[in-house]
């Protein structure tokens, strides 16, 4: 498996089929080390701060829960 590095320019220009594939592999779990796995989380929570719109289907791979910091 094959992970994407990106910039904060790259990330304007993903589509949703791009993010499609990043799920995917996210999903699959299919890693040869767990800092492949790790990369590609950290690439589509980058991507859900960005372009929310993308990563809404997909945020249960993000696992971001709210926090009362009061």
């Amino acid at each position: 498996m094959k992970t994407i590095k990106l910039s904060q320019k790259d990330i304007s220009t993903l589509t949703a089929e791009d993010v499609a594939i990043l799920a995917h592999r996210l999903e699959q779990d299919d890693y040869f080390n767990p800092f492949e796995a790790l990369e590609d989380w950290h690439l589509l929570r980058a991507i859900a701060f960005q372009r929310e719109e993308l990563v809404e289907p997909y945020l249960y791979l993000l696992d971001i829960e709210t926090y009362d910091e009061a």
